[in-house]
């Protein structure tokens, strides 16, 4: 039995009270298990951690379906264990199986604000307002209480960007793990520090533009002003130099051309009606 203030044990007398009444106020997870179930006696530890972990998120409350069977019947639970949320007296969503505990995280984190995710939204409000410095200090305090956190990473790296600090930006981009770094608002960051790093190192745009009206096929030129055009916004237009550097020469500084296609692709997402047309074409330049 758990000494956890998040974790209860609950019986038909007080499923009233315990899950439904409580879930007006924070979600409640309801834990359907039995002591034979081997499969339950995995979970149940990963669930009682999580709840603590979380620290009031929610409420685990646990229903031991030997003793409760009616209440079980009543919940619709045709095997063990099953799980399910409660939100405002409903049933929310659920999930069977002893799922590892980043699925279990997966699960609740669709329907549960952690504390980080409310200092997040705080954050970002006074970043709005135009209290920048307010916001980081918010962040950094928050990631300190929940270091691997990486939504407040990535946050806190596009802020320091933002000041123009783009070393310690891309060492704490550094810091997710692989698929973290998947994620769109990852890839969209990473995408926008390799882009920076690009234009300090590009050089007068007066020069770069003189360059190419000298030789409109200076693949150097081409490829300096095309980072210059993605840092202005310009997507197309730099969309368009990229392409050209891709006919001209695959072979540019490692298919520098392709490489820049998909950055900025990752950067706009999938649905920008830009990428949905430069990709057709820029599968058609290889194939």
């Amino acid at each position: 039995m758990s000494d956890s203030p998040f974790v209860h044990n609950v019986t038909a007398e007080d499923f009233q009270s315990l899950v439904i009444e409580n879930s007006f106020k924070q979600p409640v997870l309801v834990d359907f298990w039995a002591e034979w179930c081997n499969p339950c006696q995995v979970l149940i530890p990963i669930l009682t951690k999580l709840a603590d972990e979380y620290n009031g998120a929610f409420i685990l409350a646990k229903v031991n379906s030997d003793e409760q069977g009616e209440l079980a019947a009543q919940a619709g639970v045709r095997s063990l264990p099953t799980v399910k949320l409660f939100v405002d007296g409903q049933i929310v969503d659920e999930f069977m199986g002893a799922l590892p505990e980043p699925e279990v995280k997966k699960f609740l984190d669709q329907h549960i604000q952690s504390e980080s995710d409310v200092v997040l939204n705080d954050a970002m409000l006074a970043y709005q307002e135009g209290r920048e410095q307010d916001a980081l200090d918010m962040l950094n305090a928050a990631l300190a209480h929940d270091p691997q956190n990486a939504k407040l990473k990535i946050n806190i790296a596009k802020l320091v960007a933002n000041q123009g600090d783009l070393q310690s930006a891309r060492a704490l981009a550094e810091t997710l793990n692989d698929e973290e770094k998947q994620q769109p608002e990852a890839k969209e960051l990473i995408t926008q520090l390799k882009l920076a790093q690009q234009l300090q190192e590009a050089g007068d745009p007066n020069e770069i533009e003189q360059k190419l009206k000298d030789n409109p096929d200076d693949l150097d030129a081409l490829y300096q002003m095309s980072n210059i055009q993605t840092a202005s916004g310009n997507y197309e237009a730099a969309i368009q130099m990229l392409m050209k550097i891709m006919q001209k020469d695959r072979s540019f500084k490692d298919d520098a051309g392709r490489k820049g296609l998909i950055d900025i692709f990752d950067m706009l997402g999938s649905d920008n009606p830009l990428v949905q047309t430069y990709r057709r074409k820029m599968f058609t330049l290889l194939h």
